[in-house]
């Protein structure tokens, strides 16, 4: 029975096991349903027209048209929130991080059908990201056009940046919202360390986009290095990534513990080694992301006298990490994604004492 009030799902893949599996899935589920599939983009285009979907699954390998060149027409023609099924793989994932950059929500991996075990897993985390897409704001594109640095808050004093971090984390649309902020970072910026729920095999491609980009140097981390100012070090996707001391020097370090807020890497975790390792000398920035990972752990930053800035609701994707976070008085300031390097890097030239604003 086509009910009004679910989330209706249009499904695009080549495979028809996996729109058979998907279909399952989707239709499992008592707040949406599936209300059309296509094998192609050309026989999607037509299923697009007639149901009208909230939000749209695309394989993004597919015969007739690449779905990149589909997703690209699609933006532009008529913007929805789609959610990539990507293939584990490093071509896939390099496709993926370059869908999101064209405008997708968010991203899931093929399923493992043969496992079936792991099926209801998986069905939780694919309902959960259709239900983030049908919530997500789409944004406008703005491809790569970072305000100069000139206008930006210069770091006068070398010790700001040997001694002070920037801590970050970040969910649904944290991969494009990291991009816009660390374009704008200097080259002698602090030590950053991002935290973005994704999985293994796509934070190396993600690394590497944003090494490409970046002054700043980019690096998936791999444990026991030292945070050296002008580097940001992302969590690997089957790792949490913590901050530790060792004598004067910060470290990351990388733990296969179990999940927390059932992710790994999770937020919570590094802010509450950042809180510990580095206390006041941390700033804290939570980015847009659905569920609340982060929230707890920015507050124990916050009691630890870090300084903690949130993205503002109305350019997050999902509201929904930032919103956590400032409800429980674990931030300072909220601004603008566009507004947040500038605001980090004035906070920390005024702590510099010698900083001055060009």
């Amino acid at each position: 029975m086509h009910t009004t009030n679910k989330i209706k799902v249009a499904i695009v893949d080549d495979s028809a096991l996996i729109r058979s599996v998907m279909t399952e899935i989707v239709n499992s589920q008592p707040d949406m349903e599936v209300v059309g599939v296509a094998p192609d983009p050309l026989v999607a285009r037509e299923l697009i027209k007639r149901v009208n979907p909230d939000v749209l699954t695309l394989d993004v390998e597919m015969p007739k048209m690449d779905g990149l060149d589909f997703l690209e027409k699609l933006m532009r023609l008529r913007p929805m929130p789609v959610l990539m099924v990507s293939s584990l793989t490093e071509r896939g994932s390099e496709i993926t991080m370059r869908a999101l950059e064209l405008g997708a929500v968010d991203f899931v991996t093929k399923p493992k059908i043969s496992i079936q075990s792991g099926m209801r897993e998986y069905t939780e985390l694919i309902a959960d990201k259709i239900r983030g897409a049908a919530r997500a704001r789409l944004k406008p594109r703005t491809l790569h056009a970072p305000a100069p640095s000139a206008q930006l808050p210069q770091l006068r004093s070398p010790l700001t940046s040997s001694e002070k971090l920037i801590i970050i984390g970040a969910s649904t649309g944290g991969t494009e919202a990291i991009r816009e902020f660390l374009m704008q970072m200097p080259s002698d910026c602090p030590g950053i360390l991002i935290a973005q729920h994704m999985p293994e095999g796509f934070t190396s491609s993600f690394a590497k986009r944003l090494d490409a980009l970046c002054k700043i140097s980019v690096c998936e981390a791999q444990g026991n290095e030292r945070v050296l100012p002008g580097h940001a070090y992302i969590a690997p996707g089957h790792s949490h990534l913590l901050l530790s001391r060792s004598g004067a020097n910060y470290m990351t370090r990388i733990e296969q513990t179990e999940p927390v807020n059932r992710h790994r890497p999770s937020v919570d975790v590094l802010f509450r080694s950042a809180a510990q390792a580095a206390g006041k000398n941390a700033v804290g920035v939570i980015l847009t992301g659905m569920g609340k990972d982060g929230a707890q752990g920015m507050l124990e930053m916050r009691n630890a006298g870090a300084y903690n800035f949130a993205q503002d609701e109305a350019t997050c994707v999902v509201f929904g990490m930032p919103r956590e976070a400032i409800a429980i008085g674990a931030t300072h300031e909220t601004g603008a994604l566009t507004a947040l390097p500038g605001m980090v890097l004035g906070h920390l030239a005024a702590q510099g004492g010698r900083a001055l604003r060009v």
